[in-house]
């Protein structure tokens, strides 16, 4: 009797493993791999590298006016909210057709899209470059801005296809990394090839910068890609509930870290005397922790923590808001509770992508679900700074602790339930396929 029961126990262990596969790969036609290939095969991780050096530059372009602005608004006799708009208006862009674009990418294809999308960023830097009032200029940015929306949709979704199911949440955790990345690489530079190139001249760098990642894009990428060849019946919204739960929490995650990050200069400056140098400096090394926070998830997946222990996690964004803002906090704990957060953006960010194909019907709704994600984040990194400045204004950097501390105890329950169903989903194909032996 005990044997047969240690029998069955490994059946079931069995059973439970296979179903934590077929988690990972929904449709076994996606792809073109089903269970009768080679049991192991190698990710394409010199494509996946490609592709996430595109997200970088990408975002490079995104940031490239933040360094340049003051030259730029001088030359252009922009006012401040004129150039506020010019740099933004790539993030307003995703806000208002991050899902629309999803489809876009799901009808051409991913690999095509991206190609596309590429180019209509290079002609848009061009084309900035020739502007000589704000209309052109903010006419040329919404153009690059539509082109950068399918670049942060396409890319996760080729990364998702191409990696092996063991590699997924690592190579997912890394793609999250890029827009601190090129932004920060934009702000280093930006600055100093601004001076030696001028404001025209950064752009064009950038703009040849981008051609160069299309061509190495061109001759990596399959000519068909996986999401073309295997794409499925369109998600609806029943196939969307769960993958809009965990957006909608990223949407809250980013809303209340980012202006944490983006408000630091201000709050240096203005609660400890900082000079601007030291304040974006020291603000420029915080943004870089939450790269360590996004590289993280994956290690952490790869050891086996638990996707809730990951989630939980987030509720060191609430202490570290009081160390932040908290009255009278020394600059050392201000700048703690800053890293802690900037952390914690990285690492929530890497968690919702390394998510996502958990929590969709069919891998191939990859794109749909990017798309998500990007529209999703877009809204939280438009809305949460002006609603920031908005509440620091009135009523003082403290008054920012709990509407941090509301955001954030939302933002980590919905996750929770998203890996509540991911376990509860885990046990069903484990005790179906309990039920087919």
């Amino acid at each position: 009797m005990d044997d047969g029961r240690i029998g069955i126990r490994r059946r079931a262990d069995v059973l439970a493993t296979a179903a934590e596969e077929e988690l990972m790969t929904p449709d076994r036609t996606v792809g073109g791999s089903g269970r009768d290939e080679a049991p192991v095969r190698r990710s394409p991780w010199l494509t996946i590298i490609v592709i996430y050096l595109t997200g970088v530059v990408a975002a490079m372009s995104y940031g490239k006016f933040s360094a340049v602005g003051p030259s730029m608004a001088d030359e252009l006799g922009l006012s401040l909210s004129q150039l506020g708009w010019a740099i933004s208006a790539v993030v307003g862009v995703g806000a208002v057709a991050g899902l629309p674009a999803g489809y876009l990418v799901r009808r051409f294809g991913a690999g095509r899209s991206l190609i596309a999308a590429l180019a209509l960023m290079v002609a848009a830097s061009a084309l900035s470059t020739a502007a000589g009032s704000f209309g052109w200029l903010l006419a040329a940015r919404v153009a690059e801005g539509v082109g950068y929306l399918v670049v942060t949709v396409a890319c996760p979704a080729l990364v998702l296809h191409l990696a092996e199911e063991r590699d997924r949440g690592l190579a997912l955790s890394i793609w999250a990394t890029f827009v601190p990345v090129g932004i920060g690489v934009s702000t280093l530079v930006g600055g100093v090839a601004g001076e030696a190139l001028g404001w025209r001249g950064w752009v064009l760098l950038i703009a040849g910068l981008t051609v160069l990642m299309t061509v190495a894009l061109r001759t990596r990428l399959p000519r068909t890609s996986p999401s073309e060849a295997a794409a499925g019946p369109v998600p609806g919204a029943r196939a969307l509930a769960w993958p809009a739960l965990l957006t909608a929490s990223f949407c809250l995650m980013v809303l209340v870290t980012m202006p944490v990050v983006v408000l630091l200069p201000t709050l240096l400056i203005d609660e400890h005397a900082s000079s601007a140098g030291a304040a974006g400096a020291l603000t420029s090394a915080i943004s870089f922790v939450g790269v360590l926070g996004g590289l993280s998830v994956g290690v952490l997946l790869r050891r086996g923590v638990p996707l809730a222990v990951l989630a939980l996690s987030g509720l060191l964004v609430v202490p570290a808001a009081w160390l932040a803002y908290g009255a009278d906090a020394p600059l050392a704990a201000a700048a703690t509770g800053a890293g802690i957060v900037s952390l914690e953006n990285g690492l929530l960010g890497a968690f919702a992508f390394a998510a996502l194909p958990l929590v969709l019907e069919r891998l191939d709704h990859a794109d749909v679900g990017t798309g998500m994600v990007a529209q999703m984040g877009s809204v939280g990194a438009l809305v949460g700074p002006p609603l920031f400045g908005l509440v620091a204004g009135a009523s003082g950097f403290g008054a920012v602790v709990p509407v941090v501390a509301a955001g954030m105890l939302a933002s980590v329950g919905g996750m929770l339930l998203v890996t509540r169903h991911v376990a509860r989903r885990g046990r069903g194909l484990a005790t179906k396929g309990c039920t087919k032996g």
